[in-house]
């Protein structure tokens, strides 16, 4: 299915803060940005602006210089399972069809309130080895419009490039840890879907294979519990009582799902910005239905 993590290695994904907003040289960006930054650098020339959304909103409107990107992009359906990390060969040259290389600098955003996406694409971008050249516009599009920057219909250039040197992190893990690392100490298997789903009130998984409750040992964070009702991002305080409410600090290293391997990376984003060591399972709960792995409903604490 792709190259999984060793035990060991899961202290390694998300273990470093980037330098603080203020740090503007070429080489470093926050873990994200806001509209007013974004807007005094959108002439930077090695700067890459990424639209997550609908492709007719984006040829409504869309930040000036912004290149539409899908999930398709950067990611592949392999082994009966959706939404896969590219081995470093694809992601190479993936992200040079959207004009990223070596030097790039790259700002992603959400066009309406598709958060996880776009942590789905900083995911992608910090498994490739480009983290602390990737941010998050903080509130997307709406906040980019409520600051009263301008939008534009027109189509952005899309020159592409050899891509970037990719070394790929040892980001994901597979089944068998998450097996073996659900009730390990030191770690905190967490679900990232919504309730109705870790509780078994719906089914999940599969298509073939659905069914309800959560992994064994899993706690759950909805992966929409890091935003605001505006889709901004929470700040640092509560993030950490968020994360501390469910048993995990800063010295816990997360193994987080969730269907497909996307609203989870809302969770892995969030722990990062914290200091907290994360992975994901990218195979998440499709996976493990997938392989007959044993479920329980309600609490898994």
């Amino acid at each position: 299915m792709k190259n999984y993590l060793a035990g060991a290695c899961a202290a390694l994904l998300f273990a470093a803060i980037p330098p603080a907003l203020a740090d503007t040289s070429p080489a470093h960006l926050d873990m994200s940005v806001n509209a007013q930054w974004l807007a005094a650098h959108l002439a930077d020339p090695d700067l890459v602006i990424l639209h997550l959304g609908n492709k007719d909103d984006y040829e409504k409107r869309h930040i000036p210089g912004a290149r539409l990107v899908k999930l398709s992009d950067i990611a592949v359906d392999r082994d009966e399972l959706t939404l896969q990390l590219p081995t470093a060969p694809e992601l190479k040259q993936r992200l040079g069809a959207l004009g990223i290389g070596n030097a790039s600098k790259v700002v992603v955003y959400f066009g309406k309130d598709w958060v996880s996406p776009a942590t789905r694409v900083i995911f992608t971008l910090y498994a490739a080895g480009l983290g602390d050249k990737v941010a998050l516009l903080d509130g997307g599009m709406d906040e980019w419009s409520r600051a009263g920057n301008r939008v534009t219909n027109e189509k952005s250039a899309t020159a592409s490039s050899a891509g970037p040197d990719v070394h790929l992190r040892e980001a994901v893990v597979d089944a068998s840890f998450v097996r073996a690392h659900a009730r390990a100490p030191g770690y905190v298997l967490v679900d990232a879907r919504a309730p109705v789903y870790y509780d078994g009130v719906e089914p999940s998984g599969d298509m073939r294979k659905m069914q309800k409750g959560h992994i064994p040992g899993a706690v759950n964070i909805p992966y929409t519990s890091i935003v605001g009702l505006d889709n901004k991002l929470k700040p640092h305080a509560q993030l950490e009582a968020l994360f501390r409410d469910a048993g995990i600090t800063a010295d816990t290293h997360l193994v987080v799902y969730c269907h497909i391997g996307q609203q989870a990376t809302a969770i892995l984003f969030a722990a990062r910005s914290i200091g907290i060591n994360a992975v994901l399972y990218d195979g998440s709960f499709e996976d493990w239905t997938w392989h007959d792995g044993a479920v329980e409903a309600r609490s898994g604490k």
